[in-house]
C-alpha cells in the first residue's frame, strides 16, 4: 500500500499544474516525495532481513515485529502524504489516493497491532 500510495502520488505530482508549473516541480512537493521513497526501501530493508533470517532458519521475533511495525507505519503515512499531495482530489474515489487512504489503516492494527508490535519488540529487548 505504501508503493501503491507512493506511485498515486508521484504520477499526480508531474500531472498537476499549479502557477503554470507540475507541482513536482516545488520543493515541499519533493520533499514528501523524498522522504516517501526513503522511508518505502527502509520498510523493505527490514522485511528482506526478517525473511533472510526465516530462510536461513533463524528465530525472527525480533525482526519480523520491527519489520510489520516499520512497514505499517510507513504505509500508512505514505497514504497521508499521498492524500496531502492531490489535496481535494485525494478523498475522491476517482482518484487511487482515496482508497489508499481509506484502506491502509488495516495495515496497524490487523495481524497485530503497532502497540502488540511493540510490546514484543520492547519484551525481545530486554529478555535475559
Amino acid at each position: 500500500m505504501a508503493e501503491g500510495a507512493y506511485e498515486a502520488a508521484l504520477k499526480y505530482s508531474k500531472q498537476r499544474k499549479q502557477f503554470g508549473k507540475a507541482i513536482s516541480d516545488f520543493q515541499a512537493i519533493q520533499w514528501k516525495l523524498a522522504d516517501m521513497a526513503t522511508e518505502i526501501e527502509a520498510a523493505k530493508l527490514l522485511t528482506f532481513r526478517a525473511a533472510s533470517m526465516k530462510d536461513a532458519g533463524m528465530k525472527t521475533t525480533l525482526e519480523s515485529s520491527m519489520a510489520k511495525l516499520y512497514a505499517s507505519e510507513v504505509a500508512v503515512r505514505c497514504a497521508n502524504e499521498g492524500v496531502q499531495i492531490h489535496g481535494g482530489y485525494g478523498f475522491i474515489k476517482d482518484y487511487p489516493a482515496e482508497k489508499f487512504y481509506r484502506d491502509v489503516k488495516l495495515c496497524t492494527i490487523g495481524e497485530g497491532t503497532s502497540e502488540i508490535q511493540r510490546l514484543v519488540i520492547a519484551r525481545q529487548l530486554l529478555k535475559d
